[in-house]
């Protein structure tokens, strides 16, 4: 099966010592890059809402983006994200043979590249699916982007020889996957945390069940949709009650401080 997560806003910019490869996408990203680079300071923090500092920072990444990157601009993608997901996949830990199966059956979904594999090298940038970035082809990226990424996962589906994809990505990014053209069954996995007044879903703790059910299905080299009802990292458990066949439900009870 493949398995697909969002990028994240916070990067680990770290030096790797990792074979790294080219993103599929790499022209579109240019060409994204390059209309970014026409936005000034105050349009970054108006399209993206980001405070000063972050507009200007990611106005100066737009501007020093490289057509023909070199290696120390670069950071292999699934190293180099580090938000609440990253936290759960962990993919610094994944041994060689792990990290190689992740290569083929992991993508991150991504305003800039459209489709990253874990070792797809890719620039600093910050640029959300949800943007309303205006392009020659539309108003915004998911316009801009259109049934590529479904045709890409479609595609990757064929060469492993999956007909299942699991979204662990969020409905910002897995919106950008068109429905209609996507010829893959999709499973969302939810998780909740049970505070004792009923399970609700917690966004940190959620985002971070995704990535590490992202890692279970990478480490357990899953085939079987119904192997993911045996997840259990981190103390959840399926609850087939409240699950539909394809959108298991994981509930654990609400962490507490130590």
């Amino acid at each position: 099966m493949l398995v697909v997560i969002s990028p994240a806003k916070k990067l680990d910019w770290a030096e790797r010592d990792v074979a790294v490869t080219a993103p599929d996408f790499q022209e579109n990203a240019i060409d994204l890059a390059a209309t970014a680079r026409e936005l000034t300071v105050p349009d970054l923090k108006k399209l993206m809402h980001l405070s000063d500092a972050l507009a200007t920072l990611n106005h100066e990444r737009f501007q020093t983006f490289q057509d023909a990157p070199t290696a120390d601009v670069t950071r292999p993608a699934a190293l180099a994200f580090a938000g609440d997901t990253y936290q759960g996949l962990e993919a610094a830990s994944l041994d060689e043979d792990e990290m190689a199966w992740a290569q083929d059956h992991l993508r991150i979904l991504s305003g800039l590249y459209g489709v990253l594999r874990p070792l797809d090298s890719m620039q600093p940038y910050r640029l959300e699916m949800g943007s309303r970035l205006k392009t020659s082809r539309g108003k915004n990226l998911y316009d801009y982007w259109g049934d590529t990424l479904s045709e890409a996962l479609n595609t990757r589906g064929a060469e492993v020889g999956s007909d299942v994809l699991v979204n662990c990505a969020s409905q910002e990014y897995f919106g950008a996957v068109a429905p209609k053209a996507l010829k893959l069954r999709v499973i969302t996995p939810a998780f909740m945390e049970d505070k004792g007044q009923g399970p609700k879903i917690v966004s940190f703790y959620a985002k971070k069940a995704r990535g590490a059910m992202a890692r279970y299905i990478v480490q357990n080299r899953l085939t079987d949709p119904k192997s993911l009802l045996d997840f259990d990292t981190g103390g959840y458990a399926y609850q087939p009650e409240m699950s539909t066949e394809d959108k298991p439900v994981f509930v654990r009870p609400y962490p507490t401080a130590k």
